[in-house]
């Protein structure tokens, strides 16, 4: 028997998918389905376990168009960024030629492992005619207030040279070079996504076809936290100081109070002051730190006094007030009560430095010693110290205070968030340019629709070092005011490439339109998106903006669905050596060599086959091989029984008489049992157990064959050509050149994926025998096979029979049986 020729029919099927635009999609097609996997950076270097979310995404698409949608599965480009950038200046040329380049050598790479996509639909965010609209869509947020400018101590990444997002900073180092960040004040621009916080929040309960897990980190992420905001007055001055707690149970044991180091007033507290110098350092020491080390709970506590005090409104008693390397300007109000009785990070930072430690929530029963305590209490317990809220349990007295506070002024309820107004601006060359124009008279100014796109100059150069190279192009600044006229200078940053991916989902839709960024009919029939796929990674980044900016459109009257994805799965990552693939680990798979050795589909069905596909996985050459193998023994196999395209309806029909062999009878029901199982496996993304079901028919269709000893005939041939039929055609989403290919020779006249998804006898997979498991008082203690639909006192007399079950029923009273038909039987005992 000859070997699969992989290397003959994986290109020649590639070609054939071209050919009768497999892929095309029209946009006024029913019975539509959306797959989109997350575009992808176009590094030009795909190695086996970038493939993962890739091949699922083609397998989930192929398995779709077989169950009769029309399937949209478009690809396009996340181009902007620093890889290009640093690139060029590595290489010494323009970032557009390094990243053309490497988006032919990734299409050449897709064609390879037979993934396909709507190519008509490709976008790329460096290209103006896709940039154009991420600049009409900062220019309609700019005009509704959305977008604003403003002052703010920001993530600075020295080695990058740019502004981070807090969801760019990953354990206080920047995602990108992994240096470590540190905190600058910069004039920048954000876009107010806390405005849509709540909705946020709470359409996530409506969310059912995301991940838990996701839904989590994003809730995490947002952080609503209800509390009371609280005004202390600075005595040396009389102006106010807020404060946010969810704990004004503890307002009356607050001994000092904590500022973080960026908090706008530092600097105009000590102005002029003995303290100005040395306050200050530290404030710069502490700001350079990175919001992560600073956060953690090990952190050893820093601080230094300001020469201020705060008075406390409940009981007008005086505290310091200090500035500390535990507290953060992303919560709250950046200035924190401290309670050092019950906040271990208080207790810390008092015992460090000798401040009053005061209890106000007793231990009920054990009242607690201020000086012995070795940590703070932070469980439940009873008011005192607390004036008129002595003995009232902590829990009620939250509600009490607050609502004293908010009768007397002192203080009043809010809703606090963790989330901050996304910050867009970068100090990058290679990244969509900010469509403003600054004007002595007007301010900034958006430029006008008509006037977009703002191109990109090519008169810069590259050196690695200083600022962003369009501040030293002439013809890129110097532009006229839209509103007066008069002379105007470019912003010169550029926008975070996360603001092309918060939309670029939606311009697949009508990417060759020139008027609009996409149609709103258009975009409100496909969408939301039926299945995305991409890394849990994201889940803090991407997948908030691309809500928050379809929210934002839907407001702006583009499009009228709230949410933009219905169902997400995030991919588990591919291993090697215990380790992530990396070219500086050296342990990086080509998959060019293996789609050489092997070919592509083994390549594929060896990663979907390597465990669930949500979760983490070791890439194993060995099992490569496995993988390769099978395929040839289904190939052989074919070989030696040929079967006839389309005949599984017909197979079907004659396989059911009731006077058949139990060997024909016990195939074609393992057939239908296949069948079965994984349809429901490729609907759950339970590609490792569709394959190994598929796998197991294969293995009782060579051993059918190989007892039948003569050539089969009749009903025995009848039974292998129906579970070799179904068997290429479950394959066919995991291994589509290899399914194609045994269609083609059984006769099939068109592409496999333009059939039908096989259907399955109900009956026909039914088991004729059943296991039931027997539980003891609600233990499992063995099972019993019975005849399906086994009454209970015949499948209790086999479970008495049975010695694993009659063991724990020696000496003991039958008190009741819970009995379900076909899956159980509880005794209890006594």
């Amino acid at each position: 028997m000859s070997r699969y020729p992989f290397q003959e029919i994986e290109p020649k099927w590639q070609t054939k998918w071209d050919e009768i635009g497999l892929f095309e999609c029209p946009t006024d097609a029913e019975n539509r389905f959306y797959c989109l996997v997350m575009y992808p950076y176009p590094s030009g270097d795909l190695h086996v376990g970038h493939g993962r979310n890739y091949i699922i995404g083609d397998a989930l698409s192929r398995f779709e168009m077989m169950r009769g949608r029309s399937v949209l599965t478009p690809m396009g480009w996340d181009a902007f960024g620093l890889p290009a950038e640093n690139a060029a200046i590595q290489r010494g040329i323009h970032p557009p030629v390094w990243t053309d380049a490497n988006i032919d050598k990734m299409k050449v790479q897709f064609r390879k492992w037979g993934i396909g996509y709507d190519w008509a639909r490709e976008i790329s965010s460096h290209r103006p005619s896709f940039y154009r609209w991420t600049q009409w869509i900062f220019v309609k947020m700019l005009e509704r207030g959305l977008a604003y400018r403003k002052g703010a101590p920001v993530n600075w990444c020295p080695s990058c040279a740019t502004v981070l997002a807090n969801e760019q900073v990953v354990d206080g180092k920047c995602e990108r070079c992994d240096a470590t960040v540190g905190i600058r004040d910069l004039e920048q621009w954000f876009f107010h996504i806390t405005d849509y916080a709540d909705e946020l929040l709470e359409s996530l309960d409506g969310m059912d076809g995301w991940p838990d897990r996701v839904k989590t980190m994003q809730r995490n992420w947002i952080g609503r936290s209800a509390g009371v905001e609280i005004d202390f007055t600075i005595e040396e001055t009389g102006e106010k100081l807020p404060c946010f707690t969810t704990r004004v149970d503890t307002i009356f044991g607050v001994t000092y109070m904590v500022m973080a180091a960026e908090h706008p007033k530092v600097r105009e507290l000590v102005a002029g002051t003995e303290h100005e110098e040395k306050v200050l350092a530290f404030a710069e020491r502490v700001k350079a730190q990175g919001a992560f080390e600073r956060g953690a709970a090990d952190v050893r506590k820093e601080g230094i006094w300001t020469g201020v005090h705060v008075v406390n409104p409940v009981n007008g008693e005086k505290v310091p007030l200090w500035i500390a390397n535990y507290v953060l300007m992303e919560y709250g109000t950046g200035a924190v009560m401290a309670v050092p009785a019950h906040d271990q990070r208080d207790f810390e930072f008092a015992r460090e430095y000798d401040l009053p430690i005061k209890v106000v929530i007793d231990r009920p029963g054990e009242p607690l010693d201020a000086g012995a305590m070795g940590e703070a209490y932070v469980e439940d317990g009873v008011q005192t110290n607390s004036a008129q809220f002595d003995g009232l349990a902590n829990r009620e007295a939250i509600e009490r205070i607050a609502d004293w506070m908010e009768e007397t002024g002192i203080g009043r309820r809010t809703v606090s968030y963790r989330l901050r107004d996304w910050l867009i601006s970068r100090q990058r060359y290679w990244g969509t340019p900010i469509p403003v124009i600054y004007c002595e008279k007007c301010g900034p100014v958006g430029v006008p629709e008509e006037d977009l796109p703002v191109l990109l100059p090519t008169d810069v150069e590259f050196t690695g070092t200083g600022e962003s190279p369009l501040t030293t192009s002439e013809t890129f600044l110097d532009a006229p005011c839209p509103k007066c006229g008069g002379p105007g200078r470019r912003e010169t940053d550029t926008l975070d490439t996360f603001v092309d991916s918060s939309w670029y989902l939606l311009r697949y839709i009508d990417a060759q339109n020139e008027e609009t960024p996409f149609v709103r009919e258009h975009v409100d029939r496909w969408f939301p998106v039926d299945q995305y796929i991409g890394g849990v990674e994201h889940a803090c980044g991407h997948l908030i903006f691309v809500r928050f900016m379809t929210k934002v459109l839907r407001d702006l009257g583009m499009l009228s669905f709230d949410e933009p994805i219905t169902k997400l799965f995030s991919q588990g990552m591919i291993y090697k050596d215990g380790q992530k693939m990396s070219k500086s680990k050296g342990n990086v798979v080509p998959p060019d060599e293996l789609i050489e050795r092997y070919g592509a589909d083994t390549e594929r069905l060896y990663t979907l086959f390597a465990g669930p596909p949500d979760r983490d996985a070791e890439w194993n050459d060995t099992a490569v091989e496995g993988a390769f193998r099978f395929l040839n023994r289904v190939w052989s196999l074919v070989e030696e029984h040929p079967y006839r395209a389309g005949g599984l309806d017909e197979a079907a029909g004659a396989l059911a008489a009731d006077d058949l062999p139990e060997s024909i009878v016990a195939l074609h029901r393992k057939t239908h049992q296949t069948i079965r199982k994984v349809t429901h496996d490729m609907e759950g993304f339970h590609f490792n157990t569709a394959i190994a079901a598929v796998m197991e028919l294969v293995n009782a269709t060579r051993a059918f064959a190989d007892g039948i000893g003569d050539e089969p005939a009749g009903n025995e041939r009848l039974a292998i050509a129906e579970a070799l039929e179904a068997a290429t055609v479950l394959l066919a989403p995991m291994v589509p050149h290899f399914a194609e290919e045994l269609w083609q020779r059984a006769g099939g006249d068109e592409s496999l994926f333009r059939s039908t998804w096989p259907s399955f006898d109900e009956e026909a997979a039914r088991e004729d025998v059943v296991t039931i498991a027997v539980q003891i008082n609600g233990k499992l203690r063995g099972d019993v096979e019975a005849e399906r639909g086994a009454v209970e006192d015949v499948v209790l007399e086999l479970a008495k029979s049975s010695e694993k079950v009659a063991r724990h029923l020696e000496g003991k009273t039958v008190r009741r049986v819970i009995f379900v038909p076909d899956r159980l039987l509880n005794i209890v005992v006594g």
